[in-house]
């Protein structure tokens, strides 16, 4: 049985300029997510992750490609109705839980902004119903909905900013590094929450992290990303367990050992991409197993497909 794409991204390119100078930040990525799944995108700091997010948001222009969501184009110029209805189907929580929420304005207000945007008629006490329901299903009091955002922890502060996607019935959230500013022992929290809200709702998520321990326990597929392009694609522990471009090898040597002696005796891989030579043989996007992607040139195919069947 067929899967069915909720959101399908096909050559994207998303370019900045500034006077003459020009910086491709998105280079042709093409990817599809299932209805249902949690799908990853890796890559360290300036990769480009954040940006396909902000992109398929339409918080940023994109310059090339399409971005697709259940069949329809979402990015360049659409109609009224489209606009309202991916507003209100595709929400993003951001990395920030501080910066992205108003200072100034109560919970109730900072929760309920959606509502009052997209749902115009909705009565003053429906309004505050759903608020108090969204801020029960992130595990908040009601009565902090008369609360100011600074009154909370960094971790009640990043459940507020889940309460306000999940109040729009949402069916696809981008969680933009959700936990990267949270404290070790509030991220294990936040991530149970993600998971519980896709089991009650069947929602759908790209889930944006530089920390592939993290991907490993909330994706079914993680998509790599280095300096704007996709280098490898596959299953989350296939991905982990059998990772084959070098850029992705070092991501994976990078995480933490719980073991302190084989921690101090494991070998650190530091990615160099002069061990490409793509001078004559130009890399492609190609599939090397079973939904196992990689950018490669031809020889590189060959030796990827040989560490593959080993």
């Amino acid at each position: 049985m067929e899967r069915e794409v909720l959101l399908e991204v096909k050559d994207l390119e998303v370019t900045f300029r500034e006077r003459r100078k020009r910086f491709d930040a998105v280079k042709r990525v093409s990817f599809k997510i299932y209805k249902g799944e949690t799908f990853g995108l890796v890559g360290e700091s300036g990769s480009g992750k954040t940006t396909i997010g902000r992109a398929i948001m339409r918080i940023i222009k994109s310059s090339g490609g399409e971005i697709l969501y259940k069949g329809e184009k979402i990015n360049g110029v659409i109609s009224r109705e489209l606009d309202h209805k991916v507003i209100k189907e595709i929400q993003m929580i951001f990395q920030d839980p501080q910066a992205s929420l108003n200072e100034r304005a109560k919970v109730d207000y900072i929760i309920s902004e959606g509502l009052r945007n997209l749902e115009p008629g909705l009565s003053k006490r429906n309004r505050e119903k759903r608020v108090q329901q969204a801020l029960g299903e992130v595990g908040l009091l009601p009565e902090f909905a008369g609360r100011f955002p600074h009154e909370f922890s960094g971790g009640q502060r990043q459940r507020i900013g889940i309460a306000r996607a999940l109040i729009m019935n949402p069916d696809f959230i981008i969680a933009d590094e959700p936990i990267s500013a949270l404290d070790v022992s509030v991220r294990a929290q936040v991530l149970n929450l993600f998971m519980e809200m896709q089991k009650k709702r069947g929602m759908t998520y790209l889930f944006i992290a530089h920390d592939l321990s993290v991907m490993r326990f909330i994706t079914d597929r993680i998509a790599v990303i280095q300096k704007g392009e996709l280098v490898e694609m596959a299953d989350t522990e296939e991905l982990v367990t059998h990772a084959l471009h070098p850029y992705t090898r070092a991501l994976l040597s990078a995480i933490p050992m719980p073991d302190p002696r084989r921690e101090k005796h494991k070998k650190l891989l530091v990615y160099d991409p002069s061990v490409h030579d793509y001078s004559k043989d130009k890399p492609f996007w190609q599939e090397i197993g079973p939904n196992h992607f990689v950018l490669a040139n031809r020889k590189e195919a060959v030796e990827y497909k040989k560490l593959y069947e080993n």
